[in-house]
């Protein structure tokens, strides 16, 4: 008897399978079913789509592509690279932001000590911390997953983006 290899396929802006939801009881629309490279593909750089909801807790997919404007938020939010190589700069506010949930925009240039950066690719993944501004910066289109709570940013797209 001869075991069977596995084979993980990874996707990518270029290339990835659309997928399937095969429906046992219920009905199709009950479902919410999407690809995130499908969405970051349609999307504009650093649109904020939604893919995800729990409760208040959202996962969102950027198109990477060009340098973000800075963000920051109330609360640690957390980013992985799906495809493609980004750069992130954190800067430590002078003032954090105390108010609102969710991703803010931070400001042109917000006053505050650049805290250095990481480099991330392709299932790479950082914190990005309450009380810091950061900035996204990628050379080439990639995908962001981007964990945070729903707020100003976040785009649903539902109609646009599931499987029905």
């Amino acid at each position: 008897m001869g075991s069977t290899a596995i084979e993980t396929i990874f996707g990518s802006l270029d290339k990835y399978d659309k997928g399937s939801v095969e429906i046992i009881k219920g009905q199709a629309s009950h479902y919410a079913f999407s690809n995130i490279f499908e969405v970051a593909q349609k999307s504009a750089p650093y649109e904020k789509v939604v893919v995800g909801l729990n409760l208040g807790y959202v996962i969102e997919t950027l198109r990477a592509e060009g340098q973000s404007p800075w963000f920051t938020a109330a609360h640690d939010e957390f980013a992985i690279v799906m495809d493609g190589e980004v750069r992130v700069d954190f800067l430590k506010l002078d003032a954090p932001l105390n108010a609102g949930e969710g991703t803010q925009l931070a400001g042109e240039l917000p006053a505050g000590k650049p805290m250095g950066y990481v480099l991330l690719k392709r299932g790479h993944q950082c914190v990005l911390p309450a009380g810091t501004a950061y900035r996204f910066d990628s050379r080439h289109p990639g995908v962001i997953l981007q964990q945070t709570i729903k707020g100003v940013l976040s785009v649903e797209k539902w109609a646009d983006i599931c499987l029905q």
